[in-house]
């Protein structure tokens, strides 16, 4: 892979940075309507095989209110040298001066949700259509995504399509399953949306002293029972537990003691183990992995969880 070594001097100190040579993109449109117009940046593998390649498709975070495509650059320009394309989509801000917190309305929390997760979809099948032209393998699509991208991508994989769908002329294959999906700090709203038959192969990194998105099992924001907002929410160690139980494939890096802010850990830097989990799937291997990493404040992670001690 081309890099390229950048040297920062910050307070007299000589900082030497290695990072991925930026790779090109291309900006589509994939969807647009009277009043909504939807692009993604497409990434490439410059030197592309004669075989088709393996899509990952990026969902940034910030809470349904804010951020932008450009959240997955990072993480395109390590994967496209390693051949696989990426497409980072914008998605609508529902949320935008609305509360997304303990005193929001949680319908409107839900249909955050939904909308981002419909233009995932239609991303998806944008990407579909024109594999032929982007030598895409159908069979390989990945979804991803940090925090509320992380929130998408879970409900994008496991809802019902039918019942969720807001655009049912652009609809998915009936028979349509993501290769696997990569999660940070994310969490799905029923586990019982995960059964041994759709289940898919799932990489999740969060912090168990996370306070926005449980780590376990708890209320978003960890909200109070009467607040307008609740809204219950089954974090990366549960998800962990629950394909564990059901014999799926699950890869899990738990920081502990770590907040929010790990939601991008292995998305902006340090992507390596995004790129085994990639790798892991596509060679078909099983596996179900806990690491278990300290934090910039290990000691704040919750007693429950002993591994961590």
């Amino acid at each position: 892979m081309l890099r390229v070594i950048l040297v920062l001097q910050i307070c007299g100190l000589l900082l030497l940075i290695d990072k991925p040579l930026a790779q090109d993109f291309q900006t589509f449109t994939y969807y647009q309507d009277d009043s909504t117009k939807l692009e993604l940046d497409l990434f490439l593998p410059q030197n592309q095989s004669e075989s088709a390649i393996p899509l990952l498709l990026y969902v940034h975070g910030g809470g349904f209110s804010g951020g932008n495509r450009t959240g997955g650059h990072n993480l395109a320009n390590f994967l496209a040298p390693n051949g696989y394309a990426v497409a980072s989509i914008t998605y609508t801000l529902y949320m935008k001066d609305k509360n997304f917190s303990c005193g929001g309305i949680l319908s409107e929390k839900i249909k955050a949700i939904q909308i981002a997760v419909n233009h995932l979809w239609l991303a998806t099948v944008y990407m579909l259509e024109n594999a032929d032209k982007y030598s895409i393998d159908k069979e390989q699509i990945f979804i991803a995504g940090s925090s509320a991208g992380a929130e998408t991508v879970f409900h994008a994989a496991f809802w019902d399509k039918a019942t969720m769908n807001m655009y049912p002329s652009v609809s998915l294959p009936s028979d349509f399953s993501y290769a696997g999906l990569i999660s940070g700090a994310g969490a799905i709203m029923d586990l019982n949306l995960i059964t041994k038959e759709n289940q898919i192969p799932i990489m999740m990194f969060h912090g168990n002293a996370d306070p926005l998105v449980p780590y376990g099992t708890a209320a978003h924001h960890f909200c109070p029972t009467n607040a307008s907002g609740w809204l219950m929410l089954f974090g990366s160690y549960a998800v962990y537990e629950h394909l564990k139980s059901l014999a799926g494939d699950a890869f899990l890096i738990t920081y502990c003691g770590g907040k929010h802010n790990y939601a991008g850990k292995h998305f902006y830097q340090e992507q390596t183990p995004v790129l085994d989990f990639l790798e892991k799937v596509r060679n078909e291997q099983h596996f179900q992995i806990h690491d278990i990493q300290s934090s910039d404040n290990p000691d704040a992670s919750p007693s429950q969880y002993s591994f961590c001690r």
